[in-house]
């Protein structure tokens, strides 16, 4: 995500353990750079509960990574916990089943993503594996409703399936003066200005944007398209004065950005992975107040609306400049219902707690 969770406090990540701790449970996230980093352990600050980070590193040449589960489960035996969430990837979703199983404590896992598209998942047998650790868990949480279904039809049918969006921080995203964010990016004042940020593949279909931006500065002469991110070197961003990088922004600067936009605009590809994803950026938008215009994929056509023109043909850069133009000419600012990070995290104590239950109630058997 180019984010370090427990440094940047970053999303989902952190949030879901930090809200659990604020309701009065004692949370440790354990989280492995893949990259050659210092190892961290500290204390987070909450009004009730505990909240403790342990970041472990790769290490040269990734060869941490080998004893990576054995430091888990040593770390797992001290903690004692009552319930053990895989999240992040393939591989913790894996680890996290097998420590539960070790210990004999419920587990549990929550998918920001679809992890079965991320790289690690085309490591032979990684993806059956990941499928046999969910089939296993008690609790499965997904970010969209259609990966709710994937997983709930496919792998977990004994186990409680919910579809929880990943929100935001709102003490974050909210409006801001236009002309403001723009002189603060030196970008100019009187002119339309279209824009996105987040991550800049071709997997979630940046191409389309690129195509977009192409056009409309060639039938717009004064418009300007901007956009801020890692960029996929597979898939590099025309070269024009109007259409500005504006490189690797903070999450806090993001928000900035996102203010300083006429349109801003959420891209997916119709793919699986698009499908079953949740751009946490529509919510971003959403919470800005600039109008938006977005691919028409998933849980996103729950959010906006073809009636508004915020709704374009995914893979299609015709559509996706057309809805731009209109929104230009008749603006219209979405109004949507976010829910907060601590009312996600009652919802997910919840079936923690039932699984709980459930689990005492059969057998004498935790797992």
């Amino acid at each position: 995500m180019g984010h370090d969770v427990i440094v940047d406090k970053y999303a989902r990540l952190y949030e879901q353990p930090y809200q659990l701790a604020q309701l009065g449970n004692d949370v440790l996230g354990v989280c492995l750079s893949y990259r050659n980093c210092s190892i961290k352990d500290e204390t987070h600050a909450t009004e009730k509960g505990s909240l403790r980070w342990i970041g472990l590193s790769a290490g040269t040449y990734r060869l941490s990574i080998l004893s990576h589960a054995v430091n888990l489960l040593k770390i797992a035996r001290e903690f004692k916990p009552d319930i053990i969430v895989g999240i992040s990837d393939c591989l913790h979703v894996i680890l996290g089943q097998w420590i539960a199983q070790k210990i004999n404590c419920i587990y549990a896992a929550d998918l920001y993503d679809d992890y079965e598209t991320f790289g690690l998942a085309k490591i032979p047998f990684v993806k059956t594996l990941y499928r046999r650790a969910l089939s296993k868990a008690k609790v499965i949480s997904c970010v969209s409703q259609p990966l709710s279904i994937y997983i709930k039809n496919n792998f977990a049918k004994n186990a409680l399936v919910l579809a929880l969006p990943s929100t935001i921080n709102q003490s974050i995203f909210y409006p801001r003066n236009k002309n403001d964010m723009r002189a603060d990016f030196n970008l100019p004042l009187n002119v339309p200005i279209i824009g996105t940020a987040g991550g800049l593949s071709k997997e979630k279909g940046i191409d389309t944007v690129y195509k977009a931006f192409t056009e409309i500065i060639t039938q717009m002469p004064n418009a300007i398209c901007v956009f801020a991110g890692p960029l996929d070197a597979k898939c590099l961003p025309p070269k024009h004065e109007r259409i500005m990088y504006l490189g690797k922004l903070t999450h806090e600067r993001v928000a900035d950005f996102f203010c300083s936009l006429d349109v801003g605009i959420v891209y997916l590809k119709d793919t699986k992975y698009g499908q079953r994803s949740f751009p946490q950026k529509a919510y971003e938008m959403a919470a800005c107040k600039i109008p938006v215009v977005a691919a028409g994929v998933g849980d996103v056509t729950e959010i906006f609306s073809d009636a508004y023109n915020e709704l374009y043909i995914a893979d299609n850069a015709d559509s996706l400049t057309r809805v731009i133009f209109k929104q230009l000419e008749s603006p219209h600012t979405p109004n949507v219902t976010i829910e907060n990070w601590s009312d996600l995290a009652k919802k997910m104590l919840s079936a923690y707690t039932l699984a709980q239950k459930n689990a005492y109630h059969s057998e004498g058997n935790p797992i």
